[in-house]
């Protein structure tokens, strides 16, 4: 057969076109192969969503929210107490107990009204942390456990008998658990607090204006 040399050059050009793609076949199959290896490639492949958003906090409820500290220089002493509900509106009350710092605060409506340093548990009846709520309430209530001790304008907190009640507050005394405050606030705190208040005992916990109380 002769020899043609359009045939030549026609066939030379699909020759190179087939040549052509055949080449083309192998960068694309070791791009994969390294897209396969990467750890990002893969975990985006699986799908992975974004972490959502932090859930935003609940909003403060402002009948627990501090308002105003009473202007109090320095620290209380032993025997002292503060009191002032001017113009101070209706409100929830919530009492709160710093042990270290050993003072007892009376909130209504997120102001705080009253003050007193107080005496705690020592050695082995340590005052409890935590939070309690008033369980009963009694003006003239006398001690079943300590030599029937006088504890006038008791408010009881827990079963074993952990109370806010009045006492003479000095230096140097110490309760068995309870919360000893003098008693003329004792019967301030007594008249204006429901049996259900919640008193929260705390060790060294600061708060200021802005901050919720519960």
């Amino acid at each position: 057969m002769k020899f043609k040399p359009l045939y030549a050059v026609i066939g030379a050009l699909v020759l190179g076109v087939v040549l052509l793609g055949l080449a083309s076949l192998r960068p694309f199959g070791e791009a994969a192969q390294v897209a396969g290896s990467g750890s990002a490639p893969a975990q985006f492949a699986q799908g992975s969503a974004p972490k959502p958003a932090g859930t935003p906090a609940a909003p403060k409820d402002e009948a627990f929210v501090i308002k105003r500290i009473l202007p109090i220089t320095g620290p209380i002493k032993y025997g002292e107490w503060h009191w002032d509900d001017k113009g101070v509106p209706a409100g929830p009350l919530v009492i709160t107990v710093d042990l270290d710092a050993r003072v007892l605060s009376v909130f209504r409506g997120g102001y705080e009204i009253g003050a007193t340093a107080v005496l705690l548990g020592f050695g082995d009846t340590p005052t409890p942390l935590g939070v309690f709520p008033v369980k009963w309430k009694d003006a003239d209530h006398y001690s079943s456990t300590y030599d029937n001790a006088p504890m006038p304008f008791t408010m009881n907190l827990t079963p074993d008998g952990v109370a806010i009640h009045g006492t003479q507050v000095e230096k140097g005394y110490a309760s068995h658990g309870c919360v000893g405050v003098p008693n003329d606030f004792a019967q301030k705190i007594f008249a204006i607090t429901p049996v259900g208040t919640k008193v929260y005992i705390t060790r060294g916990k600061m708060a200021k204006p802005g901050d919720s109380l519960i």
